[in-house]
C-alpha cells in the first residue's frame, strides 16, 4: 500500500533523512516514532507529495508520488502538524470545500461530510466559525478534513496535540475503528498512544531508521534492554537499596529525589520484576507505590536518547 525506497532529503548542507526503506501493508496501523528533528515530518511530507525528495522513491497504492501526484492525492488523507483549516469558514462548509478540492463526486459530498463529522464528533459545532473553536475542536476539524474523501491511506502527524484527556481517548477509539478500513501511519511523540492503537512501529533517529518491529516483538528491537522501576516506601529505604542490589538482574538501585523513593534499573525479565516486588514487600519497608517503565519506552530511549550519547 505504501512503499518507500532509499528516500533521502537534504536541506542545503543538512541531511534530514537518509536512505529510508519501509513498507506499510493494506489495513495496517503503523506508528512512526522519533525525537524532535529525527525526520518524521519530512518523511510524511514527501509521502503526501508536499515536498520532493533529494533522491529515492515513494509509492502509494502502486503510484509514484511525483510521477502520478493526482492519483496519489485521491487516495490519501493527510493531517499535518498544524491543521490546514480556514478560520473564517464554518466547519461544515469547510469540509464540503475540502471534499470538492479532493474531487469527491458531487452526489457523495453530503454523505461523506456527514460521515466525517460523525466520526470526529463535530456535530455540535458544525455550524460555527472555525476561528471561534477551541484548539481541541480545530484539531478535530483537521482530522475530519483528512477523512472527508474516505481515503485508502491516512497519514496523521501528531493527531492528538492540544486535546484534553477525554478527546485523546475519543481519537484513539476513532483510530481503532478505522483499522482495517484504512491504511494508517501515525506519527506521534506519545508512546501510550502508539501502544493503544498501532500494530507495528518504525523508529527513526537522526534521519535513519533504527528499528522496525511489531509491538508484540518490540523487546527484540534492541539487545540488553533494561527496565526502570521506581518504588515509594514508608521507611528504611537505605536498607532496602542494599537488599535490592542483591536481587538477580538488578543493575543499579539508588535513592530518588522524593522522600522514600527508590529507583531501580534491571534487565527486562518479568521474573526479575516479580522478584524485585517480592523483596520490597518482605523487607518490611512499607510499599506505597511501584511503577515500571513501559517496554516501548525502554526501547525508544535506548535507540534514540542512548544513541545520541555514544
Amino acid at each position: 500500500m505504501i512503499e518507500v525506497r532509499n528516500l533521502t532529503k537534504d536541506y542545503g548542507q543538512r541531511r534530514a533523512i537518509e536512505s529510508l526503506n519501509f513498507k506499510v501493508e493494506k489495513g495496517e496501523v503503523v506508528g512512526f516514532l522519533g525525537p524532535n528533528g529525527a525526520g518524521k515530518s519530512t518523511t510524511m511530507k514527501i509521502i503526501t507529495g508536499f515536498m520532493a525528495p533529494t533522491s529515492g522513491e515513494a509509492l502509494v497504492c502502486g503510484y509514484d508520488v511525483f510521477e502520478n501526484p493526482m492519483e496519489v492525492k485521491k487516495r490519501i488523507g493527510y493531517l499535518p502538524e498544524t491543521p490546514p483549516v480556514y478560520g473564517d469558514m464554518y466547519v461544515k462548509d469547510y469540509l464540503e470545500f475540502v471534499a470538492q478540492l479532493k474531487l469527491v463526486e458531487k452526489h457523495k459530498i453530503s454523505q461523506f461530510v456527514k460521515n466525517a463529522i460523525e466520526k470526529t464528533n463535530l456535530g455540535p459545532v458544525q455550524n460555527r466559525l472555525i476561528q471561534n473553536l477551541s484548539k481541541g475542536f480545530r484539531q478535530r476539524v483537521g482530522i475530519a478534513q483528512a477523512l472527508v474523501s474516505d481515503p485508502e491511506v491516512l497519514i496523521l502527524d501528531e493527531p492528538t496535540v492540544g486535546l484534553d484527556p477525554k478527546q485523546v481517548a475519543e481519537i484513539r477509539d476513532l483510530i481503532k475503528e478505522l483499522r482495517g478500513q484504512h491504511t494508517i501511519i501515525l506519527s506521534t511523540h506519545i508512546l501510550p498512544e502508539v501502544e493503544a492503537t498501532c500494530e507495528r512501529i518504525i523508529i527513526i533517529n537522526q534521519g535513519k531508521i533504527v528499528a522496525q518491529e511489531s509491538l508484540s516483538n518490540i523487546a527484540n528491537a534492541t539487545k540488553n534492554t533494561t527496565r526502570q522501576v521506581s518504588f515509594k516506601v514508608r521507611r528504611n529505604h537505605n536498607e532496602l537499596i542494599q537488599k535490592l542490589l542483591s536481587v538477580t538482574g538488578v543493575v543499579r538501585a539508588v535513592a530518588g529525589s522524593a522522600p522514600g523513593s527508590v529507583l531501580v534499573e534491571l534487565n527486562g525479565s518479568d521474573d526479575a520484576v516479580e522478584m524485585l516486588a517480592s523483596t520490597v514487600v518482605q523487607s518490611g519497608a512499607g510499599l506505597i507505590e511501584m511503577q515500571s517503565m513501559a517496554q516501548l519506552e525502554d526501547v525508544f530511549l535506548k535507540l534514540t536518547y542512548g544513541a545520541a550519547e555514544t
